[in-house]
């Protein structure tokens, strides 16, 4: 091979039709990439075989057989090489069983010149790049040792490679927007924004705005022009939390947006491309939704090409010694002070505790604690761990069970916590150490309160 072929990226382009082929390999071209074409896809294989490439484009319709045969392929044989499918206008089915059997992304026709640069690049990002150990950065880290730990950080490295939609579903407190980062963060698109959102804090009536963003004059209010979600996620990922609370209206009009890779912002007359990877997540039971009718269909298949299912803290009380360690660490720095020791019998009760509320209760559990604790060593009558209820317990009703209750009930403790510490601070002349005395606490645990809750 050349020197030349060393220094610039290689193609491969498979395709039957001539025109697009040379579409294909002018655009190329003029981003100094090399290509090569075939016409069928036993020539494909051919060259396959005899060269290396650093990106494939392949259209699904071919002579000798299909593009999803070629993706297959490619997977067994050259795992580390990005293809894309090139797709019908509108065959979303084709795009994603092409994502599903292992494509890097997907182009539809006619193919956009904008579109397939974006793609472009991408995909030499990651041929580029060697991707970085889920444990590279402090701040993004999975911890565990677990079986089910492992094969989630071994799923996140494999899809990271990809450009397809993932859905992760899971239990709240599993940590889904941690892993959605990571995805982001081992992947192509690292060094471009990750946007997240939560669908269920927008009000109905600004989420076509906060999602494609509005014109100056649009409607009362708008003053100025103002970018969406998604121009602001442009390039990077766009994590969709709690999708399962969007409202109809407003799924159609995703679902747009996503099967069109455009937006057009309310007020505006044209679209905008937007190259905009999806993550999505839910606590909720989105084929339920689907079959009850309060989640669409065609949306649901379209954000769940691939599923990630995170594992409740039940399932791996293994790695609660690990996390409660790095837990305290990082409490014990925000509060200035030395991380205290979990006794045997506490940390045996946090094992043995079901943790409903997963990763972010024991977080909660562990805070109250060093909290309240005086000494080095924290036992277990510290944790005030909740006797577990049986299973059979009855449900309380449903009104009550709403996804909101939990960040009413935080919200309402705070409240009271805030209230008992004020009085306390004004009967005592804001004298600290006798307002923690009459409150019951340490000083230091009223300073971390004060600090916490904002109070001066």
């Amino acid at each position: 091979m050349s020197d030349t072929h060393i220094q610039q990226p290689l193609a491969l382009i498979v395709d039957d039709e001539p025109d697009i082929r040379e579409l294909l390999s002018l655009t190329l071209s003029r981003m100094a990439i090399n290509s090569r074409e075939a016409e069928t896809l036993r020539e494909a294989k051919e060259l396959l075989q005899s060269t290396a490439f650093d990106l494939c484009l392949t259209d699904m319709r071919l002579p000798d057989g299909n593009g999803i045969d070629l993706i297959r392929h490619i997977q067994q044989s050259h795992s580390e090489l990005p293809v894309a499918m090139i797709t019908a206008h509108g065959n979303m089915d084709t795009a994603i069983e092409a994502l599903k059997a292992g494509a890097f992304d997907f182009l539809n026709k006619p193919v956009e010149l904008q579109a397939l640069r974006e793609l472009v690049h991408s995909a030499l990002r990651l041929r580029g790049n060697p991707i970085p150990s889920s444990n590279s950065s402090s701040e993004l880290q999975l911890l565990g040792h677990s079986a089910a730990i492992e094969s989630i950080r071994q799923m996140i490295t494999k899809l990271a490679r990809s450009q397809a939609p993932v859905y992760i579903s899971g239990e709240s407190g599993t940590g889904k927007e941690l892993v959605a980062r990571l995805i982001h963060a081992q992947g192509p698109r690292a060094e471009m924004p990750f946007i997240a959102v939560n669908c269920g804090a927008i009000p109905s009536e600004l989420m076509e705005s906060e999602f494609f963003g509005h014109k100056r004059g649009s409607f009362t209010g708008a003053n100025s022009d103002k970018e969406g979600l998604f121009q602001a996620a442009n390039g990077g990922t766009l994590f969709l939390d709690e999708v399962a609370d969007l409202p109809l209206d407003m799924q159609v009009k995703l679902l747009r947006a996503i099967q069109e890779k455009a937006v057009r912002p309310v007020g505006a007359q044209q679209e905008k491309h937007v190259d905009v990877r999806i993550l999505s997540a839910t606590h909720k039971d989105l084929a339920k939704l689907v079959a009850s009718g309060h989640f669409r269909e065609d949306l649901f298949f379209r954000i769940n090409v691939i599923e990630l299912r995170l594992p409740s803290l039940r399932e791996r009380p293994e790695d609660i010694p690990l996390l409660a360690g790095e837990i305290m660490k990082r409490l014990a720095t925000e509060m200035g002070i030395s991380p205290p020791h979990l006794e045997a019998e506490a940390l045996l009760a946090l094992q043995h505790h079901p943790f409903n509320g997963n990763v972010r209760e024991l977080e909660n559990t562990l805070e109250r604690a060093l909290t309240l604790s005086e000494g080095t060593l924290i036992d277990e009558a510290a944790l005030q761990l909740p006797a577990s209820q049986p299973t059979s317990s009855p449900q309380p009703p449903s009104q009550y069970r709403s996804s909101s209750l939990e960040g009413n009930l935080e919200e309402h403790l705070e409240r009271i916590e805030r209230q008992l510490i004020e009085r306390a601070l004004e009967e005592s002349a804001h004298n600290k150490t006798a307002a923690a005395k009459a409150l019951g606490i340490s000083f230091r645990s009223l300073r971390y309160r004060l600090q916490k809750l904002g109070i001066e």
